[in-house]
């Protein structure tokens, strides 16, 4: 707020402000301030100027504006004629990515390439090495926008060139696009082999980036080809993982690796080839070379050995040329190597393979082979149950991913009449093993604060994901058998009083509910589908035992749930109520099921005879709740947990 006085009207001063941003938003980079304008400002005194010129209007002041745009005498006039603050960080918006960034109007300068404004910001005492709201200095961010002139007059000034950013990310890594710039850091006292919070370094990048002639740099000045990431990645994996094939060939040829690394690597690259751009005769011929490499120096079988999948039709790698010529005719064959191959030289819980096992399985269901897509994601699932476990994001998604797939593929197969109704009950009941095996420990966990809400929304998607589970395993289970360990499996469940931790709602809770829908977004504009209510799955509940009368957070029980116009169905209802669901038993506002009903039947939709659910000892504890009637240590204790059931 401005301060009140006669010689300096607020709506005066205001009035002045916004011209001075509109003028400066709207002049070239050699513009100056008008002649009018400059005297509406000159007649106030320097206090009052720096007052106006140091305000903001949509998170930037003139001189951040001024700076951006390259207008050096209007910077210099704001600094000098008006003391605008030049530590005064404003926002700078990055339109490629839609991101914003908290910056001083020096870092705003450097990053778009102003080295006039850099010049006076400097002169004028701006701090050199100020930060941004992710820890990058002036200098990073002229690298990284590759403002050459920027840099060397920053360097000149004894600019900070080894000061990371929050990541971890240096002046050297945001600078591979240019070999030129690199090699003038290097010469300036750049750690070639810093690394960032992913332990990757500027080789990594040059390489990710395909940058051959900044990786032949780096290596001269002795970057560390042997240094792996977060991810166990060294030069020649990065190499191969991107399919950078001028690196790779320039790395085998000018370092001695050992030779089933290089039988690995083609191997690796090969793959690559196969799954990055779809070319089969690359990737055929890195896998011959690494055979020849093998049979050569007497390194197969190969290392290590790997047992037979059911997620790859247990197929194994190819050891021989015969095998592989065999191979070459059957696409699926060779997708399914590149996985094997993968899988074996990676690792299992390398992110690149386990995106290489989504992306294999997204292409099958992208043209309906529903099955071997449900074979991988499985799999994926799997892996990232066991690194991560269900709270963590990936998870999460993926779980969705392949519930949601695995509902469609049902409704196809019920529609199509597809005969494997054995594999698809067998692929429910491995992925509701998964997703329930230690459901409850995760619970116990999330209930320690601080709570996070990425994983209690994760939490609350798997228990969605479950039911739909249940009811998956219910449709598939064509047999007494498989009924017996579908009921054994969701009784095991039930005994873990499973809820979800915001509203507290119980697996029977979620089943009676419309809302309760998976949404996955690996398929494209796809719609939810409406599974629940589902009265078959209630009723596998409620003879499993799970509790008729479980409240959430609002005191809602199933029947509350189910009584709701957009889920009421007369059946479901009726068959709560024959297993005690208790029609007066009030929510934390005081309302009661009976409630909802009493008014559906008054508008026609619903119809039930209440008579039979209501007996003599509910109305007696209605009416001893409703009339506060103190009853603790009056009446049997197994009477006073009856009572409680009725209070709100």
């Amino acid at each position: 707020m401005w301060k009140h006085s006669k010689t300096d009207p607020v709506s005066e001063k205001d009035a002045i402000f916004h011209e001075l941003v509109d003028e400066v938003k709207h002049s070239t980079p050699g513009a100056k301030i008008s002649f009018v304008l400059r005297n509406k400002l000159e007649k106030f005194s320097f206090d009052a100027r720096k007052e106006i010129v140091n305000r903001v209007k949509q998170g930037c002041s003139p001189l951040f504006i001024a700076c951006k745009k390259g207008q050096v005498e209007i910077v210099e006039y704001l600094i000098q004629t008006c003391g605008a603050d030049i530590e005064q960080k404003g926002l700078y918006e990055v339109q490629e990515d839609r991101s914003t960034h908290v910056v001083t109007p020096i870092w705003c300068a450097a990053v778009s390439g102003k080295l006039s404004v850099v010049e006076i910001l400097l002169k004028a005492g701006a701090d050199i090495n100020s930060l941004s709201d992710s820890g990058s200095t002036p200098i990073r961010s002229a690298c990284f926008m590759t403002h050459f002139e920027v840099v060397k007059y920053l360097v000149e000034h004894n600019a900070h060139i080894n000061k990371p950013n929050y990541n971890g990310g240096t002046c050297l890594i945001n600078s591979v696009q240019s070999a030129v710039l690199c090699e003038f850091l290097l010469r300036h006292g750049a750690d070639v082999n810093a690394n960032d919070i992913q332990n990757k370094t500027a080789l990594h990048y040059a390489i990710q980036e395909h940058r051959l002639e900044t990786t032949k740099l780096l290596l001269k000045y002795g970057a560390n080809y042997n240094a792996v990431s977060r991810y166990g990645d060294d030069a020649l994996q990065m190499a191969c993982l991107k399919g950078a094939s001028r690196i790779f060939e320039y790395l085998t040829l000018n370092i001695s690796y050992h030779p089933e690394r290089l039988a690995n690597s083609h191997e690796l690259m090969g793959a690559t080839f196969l799954d990055e751009h779809n070319d089969i005769s690359i990737c055929l011929k890195h896998w011959k070379q690494a055979l020849i490499i093998r049979q050569q120096n007497g390194l197969l079988p190969k290392q290590p050995q790997m047992v037979p999948n059911e997620a790859y039709r247990y197929q194994k790698e190819f050891d021989t040329l015969e095998e592989l010529e065999a191979l070459s005719g059957d696409l699926d064959s060779i997708r399914l190597q590149s996985l094997l191959i993968a899988e074996r030289i990676l690792g299992s819980h390398h992110k690149d393979y386990i995106f290489r096992l989504m992306y294999r399985g997204a292409s099958y269901a992208d043209v309906m082979r529903y099955q071997r897509c449900i074979d991988l994601w499985r799999r994926a699932l799997q892996i990232r149950i066991e690194r991560d476990t269900i709270l963590y994001t990936d998870s999460c998604f993926t779980a969705q991913a392949l519930v949601r797939l695995m509902v469609d593929y049902n409704i196809k197969s019920i529609q199509n009449k597809v005969p494997n109704i054995q594999q698809r009950f067998h692929d429910v009941v491995e992925t509701f093993k998964l997703l329930t095996y230690d459901i409850l420990e995760m619970r116990n966990l999330l209930a320690i604060k601080p709570q996070y809400k990425r994983q209690l929304e994760c939490f609350e998607k798997i228990v969605k994901c479950i039911t739909h589970l249940i009811y998956l395993m219910i449709e598939t289970a064509d047999t007494p058998e498989n009924n017996e360990i579908v009921k054994s499996l969701v009784t095991e469940l039930l005994k873990k009083n499973v809820k979800c931790i915001v509203v507290g709602d119980s697996v029977l809770h979620l089943c009676v509910s419309r809302l309760n829908t998976i949404k996955s977004s690996y398929f494209i504009d796809e719609e939810a589908i409406i599974i629940f209510p589902r009265e078959s799955v209630i009723k596998v509940l409620l003879e499993c035992n799970a509790n008729v009368n479980a409240k959430n957070e609002r005191g809602c029980t199933p029947l509350h749930i189910a009584t709701k116009p957009y889920n009421y169905d007369n059946n479901l209802v009726k068959l709560l109520l024959d297993y005690g669901a208790h029609l007066d038993q009030p929510d934390c506002q005081g309302k009661t099921p009976l409630d909802s009903i009493s008014d559906l039947v008054r508008h026609n939709l619903a119809y039930i005879s209440l008579i039979n659910y209501t007996n003599l000892k509910c109305l007696c504890a209605s009416l001893i709740t409703k009339n506060k009637i103190p009853y603790e240590g009056q009446i049997p204790k197994t009477l006073e947990n009856f009572v409680k059931l009725h209070e709100p």
